[in-house]
C-alpha cells in the first residue's frame, strides 16, 4: 500500500514539470514593437510586457549595433531576444521577440506592421511619425494582444480604429443645433444690451443698468458684456459697439476695453498703421467684411458647404472634397407643407443626394424638394437637412484658390515668396488668412513686398498673411520676407477664408405651398468655409 506522503514526494519532480512548462506556454513571443531612426532612437514604442522605460531603450539603443552589413536576412539575435526589422526608408520597424518565437510568423506579422504605417502617415519622417504616434500605437493593439498577434487585416484595422458610430454623429448633430441655437440667442441678446447702451448715451434710462452708480457707468457695463457676447460669436462677430464718453480718466476694473480703444485711436491719429490682434484686420476693413446679420423668415434655408484640401509645394492636388448640404427649418406651422424648387448649376458633377423622406422621383423630373407624403408637414422649430451634395476630384483646376510658397537658401538664411491666385472669379472670400510655419528662436521675419497685412505670432512661430477681401477686382497677390532657417520650415503652409458665395452654385430658387403653388416668403443663408486647407 502506497503512502500519500511518498506519493506527494514521488510527484513533486513531476509538479515543478508542469509549472515550467505552463509558465513557458504562456510567456508571450512578441515582447515589443517599434519605429525607430538608424541610430537606435525610438519614435514611437508599444510594449505588449511589463517592461521599463530604460529597459526598451537600451534594447533599441543596441539594435544598430548588432547588424551585419551585408547580410541578406532581417532578424539578428542576442543570448536574450531576438530582432526582427525591415528598413523604412531612414527609418527602423523593429519587432523586439523571445527567441523561442516562429520566426515565420513574425516575419508575417511584421510586413503587416509595415503596412500600417503608411496609412497614418503621409511621409516616411521623424516628425511625421512622431505626430501621429497615438494612431500608430491603437493600430499596434489591435495587430497584437497579449504578445500574440491577432487575426486581422489591414482593412479590419483600419475600421477598428476609425470606430464609425451612429451614436456619436446623432450626438454631435444635436450638440451643433444647441450651438446654433446658442449664438442666435447670443446675437438677440446683444442687439438689447448695444439698444439700451444707446438709450442711455441720448439720456435715458437704461433698462436692467439702472438704480446703481452713473449714466456713464452703465453703459460701460454694457459695453463689457456686449463684447464679450460678440467675441464669442465667430466667425460672425458682431460689429464693434460706440464707445460711451466718460469724463473719468482713471484706470478702471473691467474698463479695459475703453482704455486700449483710446490709445488705439490716439495712435491712429498720428499716423500709424494700426492692426488688430484679434482679426488681423484694420477696424474699417474688419467690419466691411463681415456678413450682415440674417433676418429670417418663417421659412428659412441654409446653404453650407465645407472645404478640404491637400495640396503639394511643387504643385499637383492629393485630394479635394467639397461638402454640401441644404437645411430647412420651419418655424409657422401654416407653411409645413411646401416644396423647394432647387436651381441647379453646377457644371463640375457634384453627386447629390436628397433625404430619405423625400420623393426622389419628384426631385429627378422637376427639380423639386417634396415630402413623399404630400399631406405630412416638415417638423416645425428644426432644422432638417433635405439635400446634400459631395465633389471629390484631383483636377488642379477646380481648385478656387491656389497657394504658391516658394522659399529660397541665401547667404543669411532663406528668402521666401508666396503668392496667392483667385481661380474661382465667381468668389468673393473674406477674412483669409495664410498661415506660414517659420523657425523658432530666430526672432520676427523681415518684410518685403506685402500685398495686405500681416502678423507675427511669436508663440505660436507662425506667420500670418492677413486679407481681408480676395475677389476678382483682387485676386492675385503676393508676399516677400527673409528669415534664418531652411525650405523645409516652412511649410506645410494653411490657408482659412469664409465666403457668403456658393462654390457648387446650388440654390433654392423658389418655395411653395403643396396646395396651389402659391409662393412662400422664405428667407437663405449661404456658407462657404475651409474645413481644411493645407499645402504640404
Amino acid at each position: 500500500m502506497v503512502n500519500s506522503a511518498t506519493l506527494d514526494k514521488n510527484c513533486e519532480p513531476l509538479k515543478k514539470l508542469c509549472r515550467v512548462s505552463f509558465t513557458f506556454l504562456c510567456l508571450p513571443v512578441l515582447l515589443a514593437a517599434a519605429v525607430c531612426t538608424k541610430a537606435g532612437k525610438a519614435l514611437v514604442s508599444r510594449q505588449f510586457v511589463e517592461m521599463t522605460r530604460t529597459r526598451v531603450e537600451g534594447l533599441l539603443a543596441a539594435f544598430p549595433k548588432l547588424m551585419n552589413t551585408g547580410k541578406q536576412h532581417t532578424f539578428v539575435e542576442t543570448e536574450s531576444v531576438r530582432y526582427v526589422y525591415q528598413p523604412l526608408e531612414k527609418l527602423y520597424m523593429v519587432l523586439v521577440t523571445t527567441k523561442n518565437s516562429n520566426i515565420l510568423e513574425d516575419l508575417e506579422t511584421l510586413r503587416l506592421f509595415s503596412r500600417v504605417i503608411p496609412e497614418y502617415c503621409r511621409m516616411l519622417e521623424e516628425s511625421e511619425i512622431s505626430e501621429h504616434c497615438f494612431d500608430l500605437i491603437f493600430a499596434f493593439d489591435e495587430i497584437v494582444a497579449l504578445g500574440y498577434r491577432e487575426n486581422v487585416n489591414l482593412a479590419q484595422i483600419r475600421t477598428f480604429t476609425e470606430m464609425d458610430s451612429h451614436e456619436e454623429k446623432v450626438f454631435r448633430a444635436v450638440r451643433e443645433t444647441q450651438e446654433r441655437e446658442a449664438k442666435a440667442e447670443m446675437r438677440r441678446k446683444a442687439k438689447e444690451l448695444q439698444q439700451a447702451r444707446r438709450d442711455a448715451e441720448r439720456g435715458k434710462k437704461s433698462p436692467g443698468f439702472g438704480g446703481f452708480g452713473s449714466t456713464s457707468s452703465s453703459s460701460s457695463s454694457s459695453a463689457i458684456i456686449t463684447d464679450t457676447l460678440i467675441e464669442a460669436e465667430k466667425p460672425k462677430p458682431a460689429p464693434a459697439p460706440i464707445r460711451p464718453s466718460g469724463s473719468s480718466k482713471a484706470l478702471k476694473l473691467g474698463a479695459r476695453g475703453k482704455e486700449v480703444d483710446d490709445f488705439v485711436d490716439k495712435l491712429k491719429s498720428e499716423g500709424e498703421n494700426i492692426i488688430l490682434p484679434n482679426t488681423g484686420k484694420r477696424p474699417s476693413e474688419a467690419s466691411k467684411s463681415l456678413p450682415a446679420p440674417v433676418n429670417t423668415e418663417s421659412v428659412h434655408l441654409r446653404v453650407e458647404e465645407k472645404i478640404t484640401l491637400i495640396c503639394g509645394r511643387d504643385g499637383g492636388l492629393q485630394n479635394m472634397e467639397v461638402l454640401g448640404m441644404i437645411t430647412l427649418r420651419v418655424s409657422d406651422e401654416k407653411n409645413g407643407r411646401i416644396r423647394l424648387l432647387i436651381n441647379n448649376n453646377d457644371k463640375r458633377g457634384v453627386q447629390l443626394q436628397t433625404h430619405p423622406n423625400v420623393d426622389k422621383k419628384l426631385f429627378t423630373a422637376e427639380s423639386l424638394i417634396g415630402l413623399k407624403n404630400p399631406d405630412k408637414s416638415f417638423p416645425l422649430n428644426n432644422d432638417v437637412g433635405v439635400l446634400k451634395w459631395r465633389l471629390q476630384t484631383t483636377d488642379e483646376s477646380l481648385i478656387p484658390l491656389t497657394i504658391n510658397c516658394w522659399p529660397s537658401e541665401s547667404g543669411s538664411g532663406c528668402d521666401v515668396n508666396i503668392e496667392y491666385e483667385l481661380q474661382e472669379e465667381s468668389l468673393e472670400l473674406n477674412d483669409v488668412v495664410i498661415s506660414i510655419p517659420i523657425p523658432s528662436g530666430v526672432g520676427a521675419p523681415v518684410i518685403g513686398d506685402l500685398d495686405g497685412e500681416y502678423r507675427h505670432d511669436s508663440r505660436r512661430n507662425v506667420l500670418e498673411w492677413c486679407l481681408p477681401v480676395v475677389d476678382v477686382k483682387n485676386k492675385t497677390g503676393s508676399l516677400e520676407f527673409s528669415i534664418a532657417g531652411q525650405p523645409n520650415d516652412f511649410f506645410p503652409v494653411n490657408v482659412s477664408f469664409v465666403s457668403k458665395g456658393n462654390y457648387s452654385d446650388i440654390q433654392v430658387a423658389k418655395v411653395s405651398q403643396v396646395d396651389g403653388s402659391s409662393p412662400v416668403r422664405f428667407s437663405t443663408e449661404t456658407s462657404f468655409v475651409v474645413d481644411k486647407y493645407e499645402i504640404l
